[in-house]
């Protein structure tokens, strides 16, 4: 096996599954990394039932994964739920890999601005008194909270993955490369903007966009028809 492919990035499926389902019969990687946006009509283990025994998978929430009840229970209450790698660090394969799903919410936190609130507490605490008790609703689940990011620059990684882009994309965050140059991370996968590149940020940091239904492997090669064609 190319040591390369031993673990594939998988950009938003928006309930295709073909694609990385294909590279996993092909490459058989030890595992494969999911970037967000699944649009899941039934449990993400019966979408991937023809892979699940045949490698770990691991992924991260993007924003249509909160659209409806429906797709975040599918997701979140799946049996594939304790693999999010959401705000975790995970030794995968030899590699540290930290995830940070959702996007960045204007009512929430939007960088550069200031956060609106300090942190899911500060938020609830100043609802309407009877709805205090109540759960969050699915948008601000899907928010990146600035306490929670923050939070993850005390940890280290090798890999950052991400459904936001970092500052490399037009429509990227400069605050992503500093949470993966706080953190050592060395490379950045982000799903969210359905692109293929690659590009370099401040810190010697390697960026890899992975399109939606593309596969990428370690070094941001885009896995197609048994070939692995290198990102401009």
């Amino acid at each position: 096996m190319n040591p390369n492919n031993r673990i594939l990035f998988a950009g938003d499926p928006h309930g295709n599954f073909k694609p990385l389902i294909a590279a996993v019969q092909e490459h058989k990687p030890e595992a494969v990394v999911l970037l967000g946006d699944y649009d899941l009509d039934k449990p993400l283990e019966y979408c991937l039932r023809e892979i699940i025994d045949m490698t770990q998978i691991w992924w991260i929430p993007g924003n249509h994964d909160f659209e409806t009840p429906s797709k975040y229970k599918n997701l979140f209450h799946s049996a594939l739920a304790d693999k999010s790698l959401h705000l975790k660090v995970i030794e995968i394969a030899g590699v540290r890999i930290v995830g940070l799903g959702g996007i960045f919410l204007g009512r929430v936190w939007y960088p550069p601005m200031q956060p609106k609130w300090k942190d899911k507490t500060h938020y609830l605490s100043t609802q309407r008194l009877n709805n205090k008790s109540a759960d969050m609703s699915l948008k601000y689940k899907s928010a990146i909270w600035y306490d929670e990011f923050q939070a993850l620059k005390a940890l280290k990684a090798d890999i950052l993955v991400s459904h936001e882009a970092p500052g490399s994309h037009r429509h990227g965050f400069h605050v992503i490369g500093e949470l993966a140059a706080a953190m050592c991370v060395k490379t950045i996968f982000h799903g969210h903007l359905h692109e293929n590149y690659s590009s370099v940020i401040k810190k010697n940091i390697h960026v890899h966009g992975v399109a939606n239904t593309a596969v990428a492997n370690l070094v941001g090669n885009t896995l197609k028809n048994s070939n692995e064609v290198s990102v401009d």
